[in-house]
């Protein structure tokens, strides 16, 4: 085992480390180590790190938030599960009822289970209100008879920047149509993205959402990160 020396390079200088690599049928997936954060990388693209996790505990405090006061255990549904921030928040907070997860990587999913990011996600794997379904969140959505109260979706870097081209038609008309069919009346939708998009916010209106705004979450550099939120009118 090496030793770092005074005034040598820290560990998070000395570049990330690969933990885990697979091929499966949407790519290449990868974890990797850099100091004391997990990243998770798709296809050469990064996707999140462990780093902070405001915005993906937002994602899910702003979707309570916009459900009606009286909505009892409302059922929330996590399209995707990534480094498992949002899946830890919701589980910790008593007001949620059922919570499902929607991850199509296998791998990610053996991460949580069995791997370096269950210090993570592993609490809320135990919590008998969580389910992980390993599927894909467009088709899904497309095909299951299942209603929620809340759709909190963070599976790309955002409408206008996808990690695979499948993903592009959840952010079109028809995929915006059968994210509201899953929603129960007063429902809501939010919508993770690393860019604030204009376009997203009036497709969503186009779509036959009502009460579309966009929370912002600031970052150390270039511009914040954005919750779109949007609401299934009954």
């Amino acid at each position: 085992m090496s030793v770092l020396s005074p005034g040598s390079a820290s560990a998070s200088d000395l570049g990330p480390v690969t933990l885990d690599r697979r091929d499966g049928p949407y790519g290449e997936i990868v974890l990797r180590r850099r100091g004391e954060r997990l990243e998770i990388i798709a296809n050469g693209c990064f996707l999140m790190d462990t780093s902070d996790g405001r915005s993906e505990r937002l994602l899910i405090d702003a979707a309570l938030a916009a459900l009606p006061e009286e909505r009892h255990r409302p059922a929330v549904l996590v399209g995707g599960l990534g480094v498992g921030f949002s899946l830890a928040h919701a589980a910790a907070d008593p007001r949620w009822g059922r919570i499902v997860v929607v991850e199509r990587e296998r791998a990610v999913i053996d991460w949580h289970r069995d791997g370096p990011l269950r210090r993570i996600s592993g609490a809320a794997l135990a919590d008998p209100r969580a389910v992980i379904l390993h599927t894909d969140l467009v088709g899904y959505l497309r095909t299951t008879t299942d209603r929620y109260d809340a759709l909190c979706l963070d599976i790309d870097n955002g409408p206008e920047w996808t990690v695979t081209e499948d993903n592009e038609s959840l952010y079109s008309p028809d995929g915006l149509a059968a994210c509201r069919a899953r929603l129960n009346p007063g429902g809501v939708l939010a919508v993770w993205s690393a860019n604030p998009s204009p376009a997203f916010a009036e497709a969503l209106g186009n779509a036959g959402f009502s009460g579309v705004r966009a929370e912002e979450i600031q970052v150390a550099r270039g511009v914040p990160d954005v919750v779109h939120l949007a609401v299934r009118t009954a």
